[in-house]
């Protein structure tokens, strides 16, 4: 079993910057990558970014060049630098990790003001 909390969410005007954080729990050595995803209200769940277990990154279209994900293996933490905020990047930001299951955290809302 793994454990994930989510932290750093908040209330930022537009253009400013948030730092989520992922912390993992439990049997961190059966992850493979971990990722986040978000959720706004009335739409379905969709990617943001992931990391895998060797580094490599990939991003949605939609934040390329504005967020950037990494982890921190000694803290067992993954993050999620968010730079030059939308209005429509308000959402719940969720992370996920993937070992043979999926493991969800339980959220952390972002709203941007315009």
């Amino acid at each position: 079993q793994v454990q994930l909390v989510e932290s750093g969410g908040g209330l930022v005007q537009a253009g400013g910057s948030l730092r989520l954080a992922c912390a993992a729990s439990g049997s961190i050595y059966t992850i493979n990558h971990m990722g986040w995803y978000r959720q706004a209200p009335g739409k379905e769940r969709e990617f943001v970014a992931r990391i895998t277990s060797g580094g490599s990154t990939n991003y949605a279209d939609s934040v390329k060049g504005r967020f950037i994900i990494s982890r921190d293996n000694a803290k067992n933490t993954m993050y999620l630098q968010m730079n030059s905020l939308q209005h429509e990047d308000t959402a719940v930001y969720y992370c996920k990790a993937t070992s043979w299951v999926e493991y969800w955290g339980q959220g952390t809302q972002v709203t941007v003001s315009s």
